[in-house]
């Protein structure tokens, strides 16, 4: 059993391993280095306790992920896959993009074109987090510490992690899981390209009045961002709407029900009328680009949003985040007997694997909001008529839907 270590009865936790964060991507990195043999310290942030009341835990989590099978494999070889509640988790079979204007283009993919079972999983957050919590229990060789970092020491043979109470976490590496403000970054001095969208997207859950059939939804509206629709169990669908910040303020101050009949305008043909599981759950968080110019540092490596934020108009983020663990921690466990896990050129094989899969995904959802942000005709034109045109092309879809499953 996993036995939490507090840093008040304990001066120095010395593992092989320091991972600071506490959200899924930290949960996984932990225990994928446990099960590859290695001891690892996880830091978390003191954090309110999330309330497990019935009520609670029957509403349906307002963030959720469309997770590919890159997560689908590494989850299910730590076992936390098995363990999410099944009845909540739906399959995209189905992915519609549609464009904008008097005569939109449209783009369709299916898991029986693509050759495979099912494109994507869409799961709630709360959903995921329970499964790796419950997983995280049972591993012996992960300690949980909670505390707030306030320096990080980094020697030739080793790193520490310095606690506000006065203890510390000393590892041969740390793992910066810590999200898009993290602060294992900042302690490394890594630059970063920051560019806000102006957007915030806005997230809420829906009945729908007609079946999904398991297909997500996607049209790009010009001015007024981009609408997705996403798969529940059951007649439910998540919105995802990367809305301008003055549309996105109206958005959540008019509610629930009135975004249900803003949505009607794209939804009403396929799903009908959209009625609000909750009236008072409308959220929304801002977008931004943000490429740090480093993964790595010394005795350092970035997972998941501290290493890379990216517009969720793809839905890969987290899909990024659970590729970069795969390969740190695959990377790491074949490193030379010669050398640390902490070794300079073995963080340099990682960020080496991940520069790609990053670039690529960052200029393709850019680009994408770049060009159909935009409500001049000519582009209107153009971009709905390459839309039209790669949906006429089996050979390109099957490559881009490839990449964007992780095979």
């Amino acid at each position: 059993m996993n036995n939490p270590s507090s840093p008040a009865l304990q001066r120095v936790v010395q593992s092989d391993i320091c991972i600071v964060g506490n959200g899924a991507i930290a949960k996984t990195a932990a225990l994928g280095f446990a099960q590859a043999g290695q001891s690892v310290t996880l830091l978390c942030p003191p954090s309110a306790p999330v309330s497990s009341s019935p009520a609670v835990q029957a509403s349906w989590d307002v963030r959720v992920y469309a997770l590919n099978h890159t997560a689908n494999n590494l989850l299910s070889s730590l076992k936390v896959w098995g363990a999410l509640d099944a009845a909540r988790v739906a399959p995209v079979d189905a992915m519609l993009v549609n464009g904008d204007g008097g005569q939109p283009g449209g783009l369709a993919f299916d898991a029986y074109g693509a050759h495979t079972g099912t494109l994507a999983w869409i799961v709630e957050d709360r959903n995921l987090n329970q499964a790796l919590d419950a997983a995280l229990r049972f591993a012996s060789n992960v300690t949980t510490v909670s505390g707030r970092a306030i320096g990080l020491l980094r020697g030739a043979d080793d790193v520490a992690v310095l606690l506000e109470d006065g203890s510390a976490v000393r590892a041969e590496l740390v793992v910066g899981a810590d999200g898009a403000e993290s602060w294992v970054r900042g302690q490394c001095d890594i630059g970063m390209d920051y560019r806000s969208y102006g957007q915030h997207a806005i997230v809420a859950n829906f009945h729908c009045e007609h079946p999904h059939h398991g297909a997500a939804q996607q049209w790009f509206t010009g001015a007024d961002g981009i609408v997705a629709l996403l798969p529940l169990p059951g007649n439910l669908v998540s919105l995802v709407w990367s809305a301008p910040e003055a549309l996105a303020d109206r958005l959540r101050e008019e509610g629930a029900q009135r975004l249900a009949e803003r949505l009607a305008v794209y939804a009403q043909e396929k799903l009908g009328k959209l009625t609000p599981v909750q009236p008072e759950m409308v959220r929304g968080f801002p977008l931004r680009l943000m490429r740090p110019h480093a993964m790595v540092a010394q005795r350092v490596a970035l997972v998941g949003d501290a290493a890379h934020v990216v517009h969720p108009l793809a839905g890969h983020g987290m899909n990024l985040g659970f590729a970069d663990v795969e390969q740190l921690v695959r990377i790491v466990n074949e490193r030379e007997p010669h050398r640390g896990m902490g070794d300079e050129r073995v963080l340099a094989r990682y960020g080496r694997a991940r520069k790609e899969d990053v670039l690529l995904m960052q200029l393709a959802t850019d680009g994408l909001d770049r060009l159909f942000g935009t409500d001049l005709e000519p582009l209107r034109v153009v971009r709905n008529l390459g839309l039209n045109l790669l949906d006429k092309l089996p050979g390109l879809k099957r490559r881009l839907i490839s990449h964007a499953l992780g095979k």
